[in-house]
């Protein structure tokens, strides 16, 4: 089964719950992906070893002048404003490029061909008996879904996954939680983490992803969040206290599980309550 596990928000403790989670699969290997390719962090917390590294392009167009008839196809067709036609030399903005092949398939004189730019890399590594991979999009590019992309289609299949998402509701979310088989969302007891919370849910209903909730830091703010999660009718999965110990296993590095075993019952439960959330779903 794939789980992603997702937060409207940014700091809700979202890769704690996942790596955590990771780690409390006893009955068997899991997969972990970190799609949070702007800013990975779950190997902070696994420290694997990282053992392959494999590029990430996307298509660019590569302009031939001698065959252009400047008849601005290219121009018109791309979404994105990528292009622009100056007299007769063609200029190409790669940065605002998504790849998408339009102008290369719509030139009738197919005065452009396909090139690639760099993007971004795939690390993959293993952390004991979690099989690790994230992305990392490049300084200065823009365009995580195509990393988060190739993250997912390089999965082993036969394996149980935990995704780590980026955090919010925008497009690399989007991308990461699409056709997954189900989805925990992460949030917090506060007018804020409920607001967030909202929006995540929209999301995956657009989507028809089966979807469920565990409250980080339970014991603050106020019952919002569980009124909301009753009136939808949206299985709370789990509560996790709000105890100082937990920022200092995240501060150093160490997993939960393991710096505070008394709260591996609630991960282990959690596990099972996923499980049976997917044979139900």
């Amino acid at each position: 089964m794939i789980i992603a596990v997702a937060s409207g928000k940014g700091g809700t403790g979202k890769t704690t719950v996942a790596v955590n989670l990771a780690l409390a699969r006893g009955n068997g290997p899991v997969q972990f992906l970190d799609c949070d390719v702007e800013e990975p962090n779950a190997h902070l917390l696994l420290h694997p070893e990282v053992v392959s590294s494999e590029p990430v392009s996307l298509a660019v167009p590569v302009f031939d002048a001698g065959k252009c008839s400047e008849c601005r196809c290219c121009v018109e067709v791309c979404a994105y404003n990528a292009l622009a036609l100056v007299g007769k030399e063609l200029m190409i903005f790669e940065g605002l490029c998504h790849g998408c092949g339009g102008c290369m398939y719509f030139c009738p004189e197919k005065a452009l061909t396909e090139g690639r730019r760099e993007i971004g890399v795939i690390e993959r590594g293993r952390a004991d008996s979690v099989s690790f991979a994230h992305g990392r999009l490049k300084p200065g590019e823009a365009l995580a879904p195509p990393i988060i992309s190739a993250l997912r289609r390089g999965a082993a299949k036969e394996m149980d996954t935990i995704l780590d998402c980026p955090p919010g509701t925008s497009c690399p979310v989007i991308q990461a939680v699409r056709g997954v088989d189900y989805c925990l969302v992460v949030t917090e007891p506060t007018p804020f983490g409920q607001h967030d919370l909202e929006a995540m849910v929209g999301v995956l209903d657009v989507l028809g992803v089966p979807h469920g909730v565990v409250i980080n830091r339970a014991d603050l703010g106020d019952g919002g969040v569980e009124d909301f999660c009753r009136e939808r009718k949206i299985p709370l999965h789990g509560r996790i206290p709000f105890d100082r110990k937990i920022a200092r296993c995240f501060t150093t590095g160490k997993p939960l599980i393991q710096e505070m075993p008394e709260l591996k019952k609630i991960f282990t439960h959690l596990w099972d309550e996923l499980e049976g959330a997917v044979i139900h779903a």
